[in-house]
């Protein structure tokens, strides 16, 4: 049997694409492990892709992120890089892959070539070395700061980030490092909504936000928070558009009951 080959005729986004929507174009993000699910957003026009280490918890049932591997990454990556989707396709570096410049540019290139055109990972200045590195060899960055999955084991626990001064002014600082190395764009996850604009203002690449507020230059969701398929766990700041997994566990049963 063979597969139809996905992707369309839409001009390919690049990552310099993305940082010149800033101030022109509210940017959507939604991530996808598989390809279906990258072919149906695909079809859909969102514009950037994420094969986020998320992957972990929604798919592959860890507790944290932290589980996650080089080799679970290329496998889900080279999936989605198979719909061939016009938009911009990002993944994760996961947990202790950029801990040093060199292990940093081996795993994105990993990455790259599994499909991906461009990486992820978490942090500011703490791991500028890395930033730089990337970079410098001409892979596109997009950085990530407030709250950081991949050090729940350090802080314990999910929260809030930029609550306090010295947070609020670190946060500045770490987007106005990224966006001088030559990062295209940065995450904020779960940043005071606030302080979330105020570095959307203090920057020139695009912010994408997850739980800080509406006035960032876009927005990026779990897909299966978006549409319902994961309904043992939604954020609070997560408005479920379908009940996907009610629609399914419905479907499933009649067609049992039709046997």
């Amino acid at each position: 049997m063979s597969l139809p080959v996905g992707g369309n005729q839409r001009e390919r986004i690049t990552a310099e694409a993305i940082r010149a929507w800033k101030g022109h174009r509210k940017i959507a993000a939604l991530t996808a492990y598989d390809y279906p699910m990258a072919r149906l957003l695909d079809e859909a026009g969102v514009p950037v892709l994420l094969v986020g280490d998320s992957v972990g918890m929604v798919v592959l049932g860890y507790p944290d992120t932290t589980w996650v591997t080089m080799e679970d990454m290329v496998h889900h990556v080279g999936a989605v890089a198979r719909a061939r989707p016009s938009g911009l396709l990002v993944a994760d570096l996961p947990y202790a892959s950029y801990r040093t410049p060199e292990e940093a540019l081996a795993n994105a290139r990993r990455l790259l070539e599994a499909g991906a055109g461009a990486v992820k990972a978490e942090g500011g200045r703490a791991i500028g070395v890395v930033v730089e590195a990337l970079v410098g060899a001409g892979i596109p960055f997009l950085g990530h700061l407030g709250m950081l999955p991949q050090h729940i084991r350090e802080e314990g626990r999910y929260r809030i980030k930029g609550r306090t001064e010295e947070e609020h002014q670190g946060l500045i600082e770490d987007a106005r490092y990224l966006a001088g190395a030559g990062a295209f764009g940065v995450v904020l996850e779960l940043v005071v909504p606030a302080v979330a604009a105020e570095i959307t203002r203090a920057v020139s690449i695009p912010t994408i936000g997850i739980g800080s507020g509406p006035d960032c230059d876009g927005q990026i969701l779990v897909t299966h928070d978006l549409v319902g398929t994961y309904p043992w766990f939604t954020p609070r700041f997560v408005k479920p558009r379908v009940n996907a997994a009610e629609q399914m566990r419905a479907a499933v049963i009649e067609w049992q009951r039709s046997l």
